[in-house]
């Protein structure tokens, strides 16, 4: 996040229109604080395992990309484990 040049305030927004935007895609329905901390845990998860292939994305736009990834893929880990 810092690395970004993204602060507190800014990763709690973008990370908070990720959320939705995942909860929309997948759609799930999980209210707006699941949805700021899916982003932003999603964010580093997809920064994490995209920077295991190579690929950085940095900037707003690469953060919005990465908590929107990370937050899909961590919506559907939740509805695995709960089947």
């Amino acid at each position: 996040m810092e690395d970004a040049g993204i602060g507190w305030i800014a990763a709690i927004i973008i990370g908070g229109i990720a959320g939705w935007l995942a909860e929309q895609f997948m759609k799930s329905n999980m209210g707006i604080l699941m949805n700021i901390l899916l982003g932003i845990v999603g964010a580093i998860i997809a920064n994490a395992l995209l920077g295991l292939i190579g690929i950085s994305l940095g900037g707003w736009i690469g953060y919005l990309i990465a908590g929107f990834i990370g937050a899909c893929i961590l919506i559907a880990i939740g509805r695995m484990i709960r089947r």
